[in-house]
Parts: structure tokens; sequence; C-alpha cells
């Protein structure tokens, strides 16, 4: 395993189209080594937690039912990753905090084949609404 990968995977994530040739490389540089699941710390994300739980609910189309999430943070790299079970269904997710993108991937049947569903996904920042005080001079805002 070359850690220096997930500067590429990363890379991966924000521009290549096809998120099958994402989540195989992670697969293949990462997922099943464990010097690099050893680098880690078990945590919680309430973000991804929700995005597992939204995203899967849409790629099946009924409220179902998360099992087996083991989520791991890297925190020298700014990386959660981990394995999940939806309904039986094989799953995993990948997300850089630093540039708040991830993907998930799913086996699209149970009992598992080869057919997997993805989902890219951003964290997107809500600002509030303009309130009247705020003033903007074309270089930037201020109250």
């Amino acid at each position: 395993m070359n850690i220096d990968r997930l500067q590429s995977l990363k890379q991966k994530l924000t521009d290549v189209a096809d998120l099958s040739h994402i989540w195989s490389f992670y697969m293949d540089h990462f997922a099943d080594h464990p010097e690099f699941t050893d680098l880690g710390e078990p945590a919680d994300n309430q973000y991804l937690d929700a995005v597992l739980h939204k995203t899967c609910q849409q790629m099946f189309g009924s409220a179902i039912k998360i099992t087996g999430f083991f989520l791991i943070y890297i925190p020298n790299y700014r990386l959660f990753h981990g394995p999940f079970q939806v309904e039986g269904r094989i799953g995993g997710v990948i997300y850089f905090e630093d540039i708040k993108i991830g993907l998930l991937a799913v086996s699209a049947d149970y009992p598992p084949t080869d057919a997997v569903k993805y989902s890219r996904f951003s964290e997107v920042i809500q600002l509030s609404a303009p309130n009247g005080n705020d003033v903007y001079d074309g270089l930037r805002l201020r109250n």
C-alpha cells in the first residue's frame, strides 16, 4: 500500500465522472489493506449518518435499515471511510472532510452481485439569509 495515493484518490473524487473508477481505485489501493485501516480510529459523524440514510433511501425507493456501519477516521488525511449493510446489501463510504466530498457504493441486489449503485456527495454550507444590514462592496461582504 502506498499512502501517497490518497492524494490521487482525492483528485479522482473531484474530477472523474465514472464513479466506478473511483471506487475501484479505493478498493484496489486501500480498502483491503490492514495497514491502511490501522491508520485510523473508530469514529462517529452525524453528517455521514444522515447522508448514508437519505441516499440509500433514495437509491432503493423506500425506508431502509442500515446495519454494521463501522466508520473509521484518519486525522492526518482528514478521511472518513467504512463499510455498512443496507438490508443485506454490502456498501461502503469514503469522505474527505477538507474538501467536503465523498462517495458511497452499495450492492444493487440482494443477495449481492457485481451490480453496484454509486453516489457522489458534497456537503453544502448553508448561509444565513441576508438581513438588510449586509453590504456588498464588490470585494467583500461587510456588516
